[in-house]
């Protein structure tokens, strides 16, 4: 399979993906990321992008991790690695929030 260009938005910036997956594959998959990415800076009230990308990429993984759980194929480590993760996004969105400017 030859790779190709597609082109995808998130929060606003356009990307280009260059891939041999299937392009309404790599827009889904952009379209997850656009929108957990809007409800992540719409919930910390963060303006950093780099912050933005950091939690939802932890959200994303979560979920992740949290359906290989309900599937029943995962290791006890996987649920080890769950409930860690979500102690870090916790931690994440905590320290965000502290440092968060707040408007008045």
């Amino acid at each position: 399979m030859t790779k190709r260009t597609v082109p995808v938005e998130i929060l606003g910036q356009e990307y280009r993906i260059r891939s041999d997956s299937d392009p309404s594959t790599i827009r889904r998959a952009a379209e997850l990321v656009d929108e957990t990415m809007a409800k992540v800076r719409d919930r910390t009230g963060t303006v950093d992008t780099v912050d933005i990308a950091v939690l939802t990429s932890l959200n994303i993984a979560n979920h992740l991790i949290s359906l290989r759980d309900a599937s029943g194929s995962t290791s006890q480590g996987d649920a080890v690695r769950s409930d860690h993760l979500q102690e870090l996004i916790t931690l994440v969105e905590t320290a965000i929030a502290e440092t968060a400017p707040t408007t008045h």
